[in-house]
C-alpha cells in the first residue's frame, strides 16, 4: 500500500525525549516499510522518515500554537498534490486536516490520543465526509468520541519492543521509577510521597512543562524533595536511557490525576518486563492486569503498600503482554487492518 501518515508539525517525529503520538507514528512507518509498504511522512521540520518526508510549518512549544491560514493553506496544497499518490491517508494531528478532503475517495483514519470533544467529529459527518475510521488510543478515550458519530475503533499505543531489553530479575532493592512530563497531573508528588513512605529510592526522568503553573509546582512542590538519595531526577532521557531505568527497576509509577488516554510508557515499561504501580485514570486500567502485570490503587498510601508485593507481579507477562497487545508490528497490523476494509 501507499500510506501517508500525517501530523502536527510542532514536534518533531519522532522525538527525542518526548514519548508521544510522534513517536508511535515515526514506530508504524518504520514497521511498514519493513513489511513493504510505502510510506510518506508529513511533519515538522527536524523529522525523519525510514521511507519519504515532507516537511511543513514549525516546531513550537505546544502551549503556544498558532494554527493559521498560512499552516493551514501550505498542508492542503501538499494533500492536494499527495492525494492521487496514496491509497490511505492517516491523520494523527488535528481533526481539521481532514474538512478539505472529506469528499474524495481516498480512505482516510483519525487517530485520536487525547480526551476528544465530539462537535467538530459531528460537523465532518454531517457534511457528508467519505471512507473514514475514527481511531483512538483506549476505549476510555473512543467513549469520549463516538458520540459524534462515524464508524469507530480502538488501537493503543506501541513501543518498538525489540528495542527494550527484557530484564527478568532485578536486585531486591531495585528503585522504583517514574517518568513523564513533570505536571501535576501526572501524579509526581504522588511518586515521592510513595518513596517517602517505603523509603524505596525514586528515579524521576522527564521534562519540566513550559507553563507557569506548573514551573511554580516543580520548583515548590518537586525540586525541595530531590537529595539524591532517596529521590533522585535524572532529566529528560532518551530511548536508550530509558530502556536501562526501566529494566533496573522494580516498578513503574503511574499515580495519574486525570484522563489518562493510554500512556506509551507503559508499553515500554512492560517491554523491559517492569510491572507499574497505576491509578485508575482514563485508559491506563485497560493497560493493567491486576496482581499480574502491576496494581491499581487510589491513594498514596495504598500504593505504597503495594510496594512490598512487587515481587508477587510476573516480568515473564509483562513482556509477553508487549508483545502480544502493544508492539510496533501488533498495533501496525491492526491500522493495516483497518485501511483495507
Amino acid at each position: 500500500m501507499k500510506i501517508l501518515l500525517l501530523m502536527d508539525p510542532f514536534i518533531p517525529v519522532p522525538p527525542t525525549f518526548y514519548g508521544g503520538i510522534e513517536r508511535v507514528v515515526y514506530d508504524i512507518a518504520c514497521r511498514y516499510v519493513k513489511l513493504g509498504h510505502s510510506v510518506t511522512i508529513v511533519a515538522g521540520p527536524n523529522s525523519i522518515s525510514p521511507d519519504k518526508l515532507i516537511v511543513y510549518g514549525n516546531n513550537a512549544d505546544l502551549q503556544s500554537v498558532d494554527i493559521d491560514l498560512k499552516l493551514s493553506w501550505d498542508l492542503f496544497k501538499i494533500i492536494k498534490k499527495e492525494i492521487v499518490r496514496h491509497d490511505v491517508i492517516h491523520n494523527f494531528g488535528r481533526l481539521f486536516w481532514l474538512f478539505p478532503i472529506a469528499f474524495s475517495k481516498i480512505k482516510k483514519v483519525q487517530t485520536y490520543m487525547r480526551y476528544i470533544t465530539p462537535r467538530n467529529i459531528r460537523i465532518l459527518n454531517s457534511m457528508g465526509v467519505r471512507n473514514v475510521t475514527y481511531t483512538a488510543v483506549s476505549d476510555a478515550i473512543v467513549k469520549t468520541g463516538i458520540s459524534g458519530g462515524g464508524r469507530w475503533e480502538t488501537v493503543y499505543n506501541c513501543a518498538p519492543v525489540d528495542q527494550f531489553d527484557f530484564v527478568s530479575f532485578v536486585k531486591e532493592d531495585a528503585p522504583l521509577f517514574f517518568i513523564g512530563r513533570l505536571e501535576r497531573c501526572k501524579g509526581v508528588h504522588t511518586a515521592i510521597r510513595v518513596a517517602q513512605l517505603t523509603g524505596r529510592k525514586l528515579i524521576i526522568a522527564g521534562n519540566i512543562s513550559s507553563l507557569e503553573e506548573e514551573k511554580d509546582y516543580f520548583v515548590n512542590e518537586l525540586k525541595p524533595h530531590f537529595d539524591g538519595v532517596l529521590i533522585e531526577y535524572v532529566g529528560p532521557v532518551d530511548n536508550i536511557q530509558k530502556n536501562q531505568l526501566l529494566g533496573s527497576s522494580a516498578a513503574m509509577l503511574l499515580p495519574v490525576e486525570w484522563y489518562e488516554p493510554f500512556p506509551i510508557v507503559l508499553p515500554e515499561s512492560y517491554a523491559c518486563g517492569t510491572p507499574i504501580l497505576a491509578f485508575p485514570g482514563g485508559g491506563v486500567p485497560e493497560g493493567i492486569i491486576n496482581g499480574v502485570t502491576g496494581f491499581i490503587s487510589t491513594t498514596a498510601e495504598e500504593m505504597a503498600g503495594q510496594v512490598a508485593r512487587i515481587d508477587t507481579l510476573s516480568r515473564q507477562r509483562c513482556r509477553e503482554i508487549a508483545m502480544e497487545f502493544y508492539s510496533d508490528s501488533k498495533i501496525a497490523s491492526d491500522y493495516l487492518t483497518i485501511y483495507s476494509k
